[in-house]
C-alpha cells in the first residue's frame, strides 16, 4: 500500500459566490509619493452612494509617508485581463500584490483575495455553483483566468502566491 505524499492529498474547493465588489474595502496600493504600501479604503462618515456602497467615497491613506488623498472623481477604472500589471479602481494606482508569471499578471486586491486564489488553486477539488442556483453566477473564481483554472500552472500558482504574501510580510 502506497501512501499519497501530502502535497497531494484531496482538497476541496467551494466556490464562496464572492465578487469583486466583495474585496473592494480595502485595497493595497504602491504609495505615489513613497513607493511605500498606502490602502485605499472607505472615507469616514456618512455614504452618499446610497445603498451601493461601490461608490462611496475612498481615501488614500499611506502610513509610510503621511500621504492622504480623497477620492475627486467618481468614475471608476477596473484592471480586465493579466497582460498587464493591474490598478485600483478608484486611483489608477499599482496594486501592491501583483506578480508577473509566464502565463501573465497574477494580482490582487488585498489579502483576503489572495487567501481565495491560494485556497482555489490548491484545491483539487473545485465545486462551482450549479447552474440551476438562483443568485450570483459569475463570481471571482468564475472570472479567474485560465491559466490560473488549469491544475498543470497549480504549482506556479502558489509560488507566486507566496512570492506575494512574503513580500506583504516584508514590508
Amino acid at each position: 500500500m502506497s501512501t499519497i505524499p501530502r502535497s497531494r492529498t484531496l482538497r476541496r474547493f467551494r466556490d464562496p459566490r464572492s465578487t469583486v465588489h466583495d474585496f473592494l474595502k480595502d485595497i493595497l496600493v504602491v504609495c505615489p509619493r513613497c513607493a511605500g504600501s498606502a490602502n485605499v479604503q472607505q472615507a469616514q462618515g456618512g455614504s452618499d452612494a446610497g445603498n451601493r456602497p461601490i461608490f462611496a467615497p475612498r481615501r488614500l491613506v499611506c502610513r509610510h509617508c503621511g500621504l492622504a488623498k480623497a477620492m475627486t472623481s467618481r468614475r471608476l477604472t477596473f484592471s480586465r485581463g493579466t497582460t498587464r500589471g493591474a490598478t485600483d479602481p478608484y486611483f489608477g494606482l499599482p496594486l501592491l500584490l501583483q506578480t508577473e508569471t509566464r502565463h501573465g499578471w497574477l494580482w490582487a486586491y488585498n489579502p483576503e483575495r489572495l487567501t481565495l486564489i491560494r485556497s482555489y488553486a490548491a484545491a483539487s477539488l473545485r465545486e462551482r455553483v450549479p447552474w440551476y442556483d438562483t443568485g450570483q453566477k459569475m463570481t471571482l473564481v468564475a472570472r479567474l483566468p485560465v491559466w490560473i483554472k488549469h491544475a498543470k500552472n497549480r504549482d506556479e500558482v502558489l509560488r507566486a502566491v507566496d512570492r506575494l504574501r512574503a513580500a506583504l510580510i516584508a514590508d
